[in-house]
C-alpha cells in the first residue's frame, strides 16, 4: 500500500499520531550515532526517493536526503534548471517517468496544482515539499518538537505572528485535526484567506494585534516577512514590524512559553536575536526534527505505520 502526502488531512488525526510516536521512538532508538547510520531495522532498505526541487532549499533538501538514508534507502535530487521541467516537459510527463525510476517522490514548488497533478499522475507516493499554499512536512516537525518540549497538544495554544502565509495554513489545519487553537495576528492586505481559517474546524482565528493573539499563548511562531520571489518588499516590512516577536511581546505569554521559526530567520525584522537566540526558542531541535518527522511520514506513505 502506497499513499500520498499532500497535506495534513491526508494522514488525519490518527496516521499523524502514528507518525509522531514512530518519529519519537526511532529518534530515541538512534541517539549518539553517526548521522549516516541506517537505522537498525532499515525499513526502506532498496528504495529510492526522488526530490524534485523548483524553489531554494536547506533544511528540506538535507533532511529529506538523509531521512531516506537512515532509513536504509537512497535519493536521487532534481532541480528544475538542470531537468526537462525546466524547459517546459509537463509534471504530468515527470511523474510517469519519474514512477518508472523511483519508488516515492518528495516536490517542492511554487503552485500547490503542480504536487496535484504529480500525484496524479504518479504510480508512487508524492509528498509535499512545500508549495505557495502549504507546508505540512515543516508542521510535523512543529508538532515533534512542541511534544517533546513537554506540551501536549489538544488545549495548547499558539500564537503566530505575520503574514497570512504556507505555514500558518498547515498549523491551522493540524490545529483542526489535532485539537488545539491557534491565534493568528496578521496586518490587514496579508490575513491568511478564510478557506485556510476554515480548516482549523473552528479552532483557528485570526485577531488585529500581536499582544491579543500572544496572551496566555503556550508557543509563538512566525515566519520570514519577505518569501522567495515576493514583491514590493518594503511595503510589507513596514506593514508587518508591529508583528515583530521580541522579549517584551514574548513576556506576555505563558511563563514556560517556546518560540518557532521554520527557518530562514532574518534578526531583527520577523524576530529579534535576543528571543531567536534566547533559553525560549527550540530553533534548532524544531530544524533537527524536519529529519525525524520526514522518515515518519516516509513510512508512512509505504503504508508502513498508521
Amino acid at each position: 500500500m502506497s499513499r500520498h502526502f499532500l497535506s495534513l488531512s491526508d494522514a488525519g488525526p490518527d496516521g499523524i499520531a502514528a507518525m509522531l510516536a514512530d518519529a519519537l521512538d526511532r529518534k530515541a532508538a538512534r541517539a549518539g550515532w553517526p548521522k549516516g547510520k541506517a537505522d537498525a531495522d532499515a525499513p526502506l532498505a532498496g528504495h529510492t526517493l526522488a526530490m524534485v526541487f523548483e524553489k531554494n532549499s536547506t533544511r528540506t533538501r538535507v533532511s529529506f536526503d538523509m531521512a531516506i538514508r537512515q532509513l536504509g534507502g537512497s535519493s536521487v535530487v532534481l532541480d528544475s534548471g538542470t531537468t526537462q521541467l525546466g524547459r517546459g516537459e509537463t509534471v504530468a510527463d515527470t511523474a510517469r517517468v519519474l514512477s518508472g525510476y523511483c519508488d516515492a517522490i518528495m516536490l517542492r514548488t511554487d503552485d500547490h496544482a503542480k504536487v496535484e497533478e504529480m500525484a496524479h499522475y504518479a504510480t508512487v507516493p508524492v509528498i509535499n515539499g512545500l508549495t505557495d499554499h502549504s507546508h505540512p512536512c515543516q508542521i510535523m516537525a512543529d508538532l515533534l518538537t512542541i511534544i517533546e518540549a513537554g506540551k501536549p497538544l489538544p488545549g495548547l495554544k499558539v500564537a503566530w505572528l505575520g503574514d497570512g502565509n504556507n505555514v500558518l495554513a498547515s498549523i491551522m489545519e493540524a490545529a483542526g485535526l489535532m485539537q488545539f487553537d491557534v491565534v493568528a495576528a496578521c496586518p490587514q492586505g496579508f490575513m491568511p484567506p478564510e478557506s485556510d481559517v476554515a480548516l482549523g474546524k473552528g479552532r483557528a482565528r485570526v485577531v488585529g494585534t500581536a499582544r491579543e493573539a500572544v496572551a496566555g499563548a503556550d508557543i509563538i511562531v512566525t515566519d520570514t516577512w519577505i518569501s522567495m520571489g515576493q514583491a514590493h518588499a518594503e511595503t510589507k516590512l513596514q506593514a508587518m514590524l508591529p508583528y515583530q516577536v521580541d522579549a517584551a511581546l514574548m513576556a506576555t505569554a505563558k511563563p514556560d512559553a517556546k518560540f518557532l521559526h521554520c527557518l530562514p530567520a532574518h534578526r531583527g525584522e520577523e524576530v529579534t536575536a535576543e528571543v531567536i537566540d534566547g533559553p525560549q526558542s527550540l530553533i534548532w531541535p524544531e530544524a533537527e526534527n524536519r529529519l525525524h518527522a520526514q522518515k515518519s511520514v516516509l513510512r508512512w506513505c509505504f503504508g508502513q505505520i498508521g
